[in-house]
């Protein structure tokens, strides 16, 4: 009894509160993924799911895949897709920073309307693109020919290098506003001083965007970069309904085909092995980018 109240009287009882969290995270979080690993190195069909008998194949199902073609290109669909949507939409928000960090009339108004594509539902924005790029009643064909631009419907989903132009398209309107904010609270630590100093020195815009400003945006770059690749790397709901990884699987990445594997051809060993793939490389960011915001904390 005397064990208990001493628990309840210091610093212990946060654990209390930290509790139910950590039991929500462990039955819809960990034990999932716990059970994924395990499914991955089984061969579990439709056929023998219901029966119970999984059979251990122990690294099979990941020989399979990196023999697959598809998963090789839903992997480079998906390193590609991240890449360039996290450069264009990183500039973009950038320069929308540094330009609503100034002080003019409806600033903060217009920075606030400019946050509405990143609060939207993906799904919703997901159709409304779908809306632009559709082929016989879509926006941007419409706007084209009425300037003269195209004489004919372009099939901006349907083909595969404008589907996936179309997705990044997408990808980028919905990450704009996240860079913008976060480089916009970055930009607002940084001591006005400093710039007042170097006015005051006859140092340029150019020069004191790039000793100044860049230096002291360094941990606010890495962790918009790494937080918009995890972000963009693990994209679903976007791809599959804009083309559900078509045409001709040219627009799958890790996650739709791991889902069009386990809900569509009913390969659930193989989609196991695929979404543990999209976790390890999710995993190895996550640990680099912890290990370099620790060492720079330390230093």
């Amino acid at each position: 009894m005397k064990s208990v109240k001493k628990f309840f009287q210091y610093d212990n009882i946060g654990l209390l509160f930290v509790l139910p969290a950590f039991l929500y995270m462990l039955v819809f979080v960990g034990y999932p993924i716990i059970d994924n690993i395990i499914l991955s190195f089984q061969n579990v069909t439709v056929k023998n799911l219901v029966s119970g008998s999984r059979d251990f194949v122990g690294l099979k199902n990941y020989f399979d895949i990196f023999k697959d073609q598809v998963f090789i290109k839903a992997l480079w669909n998906t390193l590609f897709f991240t890449v360039s949507c996290l450069v264009i939409q990183f500039i973009i928000g950038f320069g929308l920073a540094l330009f609503f960090c100034k002080n003019f009339k409806f600033a903060k108004a217009v920075r606030g309307l400019l946050m509405m594509p990143w609060m939207i539902p993906i799904t919703v924005t997901a159709l409304i693109f779908k809306f632009i790029f559709g082929t016989d009643v879509g926006i941007l064909n419409y706007i084209l020919q009425s300037f003269g631009l195209i004489q004919q419907n372009i099939e901006w989903l349907t083909t595969a290098n404008t589907a996936m132009f179309a997705i990044i398209c997408a990808n980028i309107w919905i990450g704009i506003p996240f860079n913008m904010i976060l480089i916009s609270t970055g930009l607002t630590t940084i001591p006005k001083e400093l710039y007042e100093s170097a006015s005051i020195d006859g140092s340029g815009k150019l020069n004191t965007f790039i000793k100044i400003t860049l230096p002291l945006l360094k941990p606010t770059i890495e962790s918009v970069l790494i937080l918009g690749f995890i972000y963009t790397f693990k994209v679903f709901d976007l791809v599959y309904v804009m083309t559900s990884g078509g045409p001709v699987n040219s627009t799958h990445m890790l996650s739709t085909y791991s889902y069009k594997l386990s809900f569509e051809m009913f390969k659930y060993s193989k989609g196991s092995a695929v979404a543990n793939v999209l976790l390890v490389i999710l995993l190895v960011i996550s640990i680099l980018y912890l290990r370099t915001t620790t060492k720079e904390e330390d230093a």
